[in-house]
This record gives C-alpha cells, sequence and structure tokens, in this order.
C-alpha cells in the first residue's frame, strides 16, 4: 500500500514546514500592524440592573 509508505510524504512536510517557519513566517512578522493595541485605559460604562416585574 503506497499510502503508508512516509518516505517521499514525510520529506515533503518536513521541507513546507521549514519553509514556512525560516522563510515566510519571518517576512510576514516584519510588517506593521494595521491596528496596534491601543494604550488608552478602557473605559467601563455604568449600567443599571434590570427590575423584573415576577422577581
Amino acid at each position: 500500500m503506497p499510502q503508508l509508505n512516509p518516505n517521499p510524504w514525510l520529506f515533503i512536510m518536513l521541507i513546507s514546514w521549514l519553509t514556512f517557519t525560516m522563510i515566510i513566517q519571518p517576512k510576514l512578522l516584519s510588517f506593521i500592524s494595521t491596528n496596534p493595541p491601543s494604550s488608552k485605559t478602557p473605559t467601563t460604562t455604568n449600567t443599571t440592573p434590570w427590575t423584573w416585574p415576577w422577581a
């Protein structure tokens, strides 16, 4: 059964992961984020509890 032979597929998988981690990932991480996290403190809204008529 050729599906059980991991020889060509394991090599292809390892090469693709090495290509991703060594070449593609650093290039993607070098871009500046278009939506950086803000340094503002989050504002909390004052909410009133709902009064249920049957409680």
